[in-house]
């Protein structure tokens, strides 16, 4: 088949939806398929475009026999209602005249975020005759206006009719995990018009390495401490303070070392309130390259996921996975009812307390780092559970079924892609 995926982010970004969907790519082409990705200028998550890509307009290129074609996009670090406008304005005008120079896809998978690129897919819908295929990995604008993004009455009625365009015009719809499922169902969307396929891990690049022979630790001056580790974005709907605040209450504990790992312009309100509290057992670091994260999970003893106690209950967080492929014990400082809380307890890979409550994560925090067989005993459970739940091969399947099924005289499936799936 031929087959597009109009993504806002893909690789060489290094968090969030773009290792997914470059995998997913990838994975497409291994198996037969022609894909070709129309996609911004990488930018995320420091929001401004990476150097070797400033100043272009277009840009054409080839990675792991996928076809890449960038578009600029005007993007700005924190951006308001107005520079969001022009950045959701730039991707939808640009990348649609992207789109238009290639071959004629046999069916379109596009991902949300962005909602507004629904508007250029179902343009492409129409002039190549193709069904279409939205990926949820977030349903706006709920998850905005809860968290604060938007507040704007105008831009909030905006969204609200892009949303339902975007049910309505795509021909099916895949969410990554049930909440989402029941949030459409309640908007009117046909149950048969959705497939959930979660997300997935790479199972054979991210392992539960050795914490005894770790470069991290050693870099780091951690080689005797119990590490908590928070790494990815750190954003409205995280609530990253929270860990600052347990840190504080567990100070006393001079074996127990808090590491957040996160974009540099984003740590900078951390480091306030950690000198504040006057601090020493909190490290705040730079994202690093890709490659070394298998290394960094594998520095931890438990691995944070945190939300904020008013984000949306369906929103799942994409390093759910990826803490669970680690082998390292989860804690989930989020909301009890949410897809995040009910996957981490699914797993039974980790423990879920109150979101915003340094003293419910101290607590808990303590007594892993006084119960090291316990630690063990979770991680473990969570590699098993990341084995056979959340295989690339699993989604991969899932995904070249579904695609099949859309357009059925685009030729036969892979052999490989018939295997039963759970």
């Amino acid at each position: 088949m031929r087959i597009l995926i109009y993504s806002y982010n893909y690789h060489p970004e290094p968090i969030g939806i773009a290792p997914l969907m470059t995998e997913l790519a990838e994975g497409l082409v291994t198996r037969g398929h022609q894909v070709r990705v129309v996609t911004a200028m990488p930018n995320y998550p420091e929001r401004q475009i990476y150097p070797d890509y400033r100043g272009k307009l277009y840009l054409k290129e080839t990675r792991n026999g996928v076809d890449i074609q960038r578009c600029y996009v005007a993007i700005r670090p924190n951006p308001g209602l107005v520079t969001r406008v022009m950045l959701d304005g730039s991707f939808v005008a640009l990348s649609f005249l992207q789109a238009l120079r290639g071959w004629r896809p046999d069916i379109i998978l596009s991902t949300s975020p962005s909602l507004p690129a629904c508007v250029p897919v179902a343009l492409l819908r129409t002039l190549y005759g193709c069904p279409t295929v939205l990926n949820l990995q977030d349903i706006l604008p709920e998850a905005a206006v809860q968290t604060g993004l938007i507040s704007n009455k105008l831009a909030i009625r905006v969204f609200e009719t892009l949303e339902k365009f975007a049910y309505r015009s795509a021909s099916h719809i895949s969410v990554i995990a049930d909440g989402f499922t029941e949030n459409l169902l309640g908007k009117g969307v046909a149950a048969d018009k959705i497939t959930c396929i979660s997300n997935w891990v790479d199972v054979n690049f991210i392992q539960p390495l050795s914490k005894q022979d770790n470069s991290f630790r050693r870099a780091h001056q951690l080689e005797d401490k119990f590490v908590v580790l928070y790494s990815g974005n750190i954003a409205r709907t995280q609530g990253i303070s929270t860990i600052i605040r347990a840190a504080s209450l567990l100070k006393h504990i001079p074996e127990m070392a808090f590491v957040i790992v996160g974009e540099a312009s984003q740590l900078a309100d951390l480091e306030n309130l950690n000198q504040e509290l006057e601090l020493t057992n909190v490290l705040l670091l730079p994202f690093a390259p890709r490659e070394k994260l298998p290394e960094m999970l594998a520095a931890a003893d438990v691995g944070l996921i945190m939300q904020k106690r008013n984000v949306v209950g369906f929103n799942m967080p994409s390093k759910t996975q990826v803490l669970l492929a680690s082998g390292r014990a989860i804690v989930a400082s989020v909301p009890a009812h949410g897809t995040a809380a009910q996957a981490v307890r699914k797993s039974g890979g980790g423990l879920v307390v109150e979101p915003e409550n340094p003293t419910a994560l101290a607590t808990v925090l303590k007594e892993l780092y006084q119960d090291p067989q316990k630690v063990a005993a979770l991680g473990h459970q969570g590699r098993t559970h990341a084995l056979e739940t959340y295989s690339f091969e699993q989604a991969l399947n899932r995904y070249e079924r579904l695609f099949q099924q859309l357009a059925p005289s685009k030729g036969e499936l892979n052999p490989s892609a018939v295997k039963p799936s759970s």
